[in-house]
C-alpha cells in the first residue's frame, strides 16, 4: 500500500518520503520568504503565530543563549510535524514510522548537545559528568553516560513507537472495513492529536537537553 503514490527511485520508501519533505519545505521556505510583507496575511499571520510560539518556548527552557538554536528546534518541530501528517494521507508511510529516521533526528539532537556544551564551555563542560565533587566520580561517571546514551534512545523509540503504532492499528481496521468505519473515524481523530503532540514533545525534550548544555553550571 505505501510508496505507490510516489516514485521512491529504487531508495528504501521512508528515505525517498523523506527527501520530497526536505525539497518540499525548501521550495516553501523559499517562496513564503519572499512574500513576506509589513502587514501579514492569512498565511504569513499563521507562520508568525507559530514561530512566536516555539520562540517563547526557547527563551523558556534554554534562556537568551538559546535564541541562536531556535531555528533549529523550529526546523526539527516542522519536519516532524509534517513526517507525522503524512501517515494520514493513503499511499504514504510517515517517515518517523520508521526506526532510522526517529534514531537519526534523536542523535542529531544528541550530538547538537554536546557540541554546544562544549562550544559553550569548552572542556569545562564535561566537568558535570564527574559530579559535584571529585571523589563521587567513579560512581557519577557512569551513572552520566547512562543518562546521556538513554536520551536518544527514548527520543526515538517514543515517535517510533507512536506512530508505527497508530499505522497499525490503521491498516487493522482497514481490513475490517466496512464495520470498522466509526473506529476508523475515532483513530484518525486520535491520529490528528498524536501528530501534533509527538512533534512536540520531541521538540520540548531537545529544548531542555540543549537548555541544559548552555547552563553555566557546566
Amino acid at each position: 500500500m505505501h510508496g505507490i503514490i510516489l516514485p521512491v527511485f529504487g531508495l528504501p520508501v521512508h528515505t525517498a518520503i523523506m527527501i520530497y519533505i526536505i525539497i518540499g519545505l525548501a521550495i516553501f521556505a523559499a517562496i513564503a520568504g519572499k512574500r513576506f510583507t509589513l502587514v501579514p496575511g492569512k498565511m504569513q499571520s499563521l507562520l508568525e503565530l507559530v514561530a512566536g510560539g516555539f520562540l517563547n518556548m526557547v527563551d523558556e527552557n534554554m534562556g537568551h543563549k538559546g535564541r541562536k538554536y531556535f531555528p533549529f528546534i523550529l526546523t526539527l518541530a516542522v519536519f516532524i510535524f509534517i513526517s507525522n501528517a503524512l501517515g494520514l494521507v493513503p499511499g504514504l508511510l510517515p517517515p518517523t514510522a520508521n526506526l532510522n529516521c526517529t534514531l537519526g533526528l534523536a542523535l542529531v539532537v544528541f550530538f547538537m548537545t554536546h557540541i554546544i556544551g562544549v562550544k559553550e564551555h569548552g572542556l569545562k563542560y564535561f566537568k558535570h559528568f564527574v559530579g559535584p565533587v571529585w571523589w563521587l566520580a567513579p560512581l557519577m561517571i557512569p551513572i552520566e553516560i547512562i543518562g546521556h546514551l538513554a536520551r536518544p534512545l527514548s527520543l526515538s523509540l517514543r515517535l517510533f513507537g507512536n506512530m508505527m503504532g497508530h499505522e497499525q492499528i490503521v491498516m487493522v481496521l482497514l481490513i475490517l472495513m466496512p464495520i470498522a468505519y466509526p473506529l476508523l473515524a475515532v483513530s484518525t481523530a486520535l491520529g490528528i492529536l498524536v501528530i501534533f503532540i509527538q512533534a512536540f514533545i520531541f521538540a520540548l525534550l531537545s529544548m531542555l537537553y540543549l537548555g541544559g548544555a548552555l547552563e553555566e553550571a557546566h
